[in-house]
């Protein structure tokens, strides 16, 4: 497998690989260029932590940070990285002995609506499926 050879590109590529899509640009396609070539680009792809690790360490940080938006996108990440969910509730709680019980009340809270999110969306498919089957 090649290696991407611009910043641009291996931004790009860590954050499909992370997030599973490519990235949107939103309001501020300038701000979006920084992240994915910087943050991804080089910070995300330095060696000696797996991207699994990175991911635990970026989860952690918005967890403490409470923004509750930056959270269920880690969230799912982590979920998308093959994380179970009791290793990020596991996460979450640990918090509340370094963030304090607010955070971990937080963090709880928006974990649980995008598990419910999921299986919400994985009950749709499946009876898309069946119906498709009839």
């Amino acid at each position: 497998m090649n290696q991407p050879s611009s910043r641009h590109e291996r931004g790009e590529a860590m954050f499909q690989q992370v997030f599973g899509r490519e990235p949107r640009p939103g309001s501020y396609p300038e701000f979006l260029r920084i992240t994915v070539d910087h943050l991804f680009g080089e910070i995300w792809t330095r060696p000696h932590l797996s991207v699994e690790e990175r991911e635990l360490v970026a989860l952690t940080a918005v967890a403490l940070a409470r923004t509750d938006w930056e959270l269920r996108g880690h969230i799912g990440a982590a979920l998308h990285l093959g994380m179970s969910r009791e290793k990020i509730i596991e996460v979450i709680i640990q918090l509340a002995y370094y963030g304090g019980w607010p955070v971990a009340n937080n963090g709880l809270r928006v974990a649980q609506e995008v598990f419910a999110e999921l299986d919400d969306a994985a009950g749709d498919a499946a009876g898309k499926d069946a119906d498709h089957d009839r």
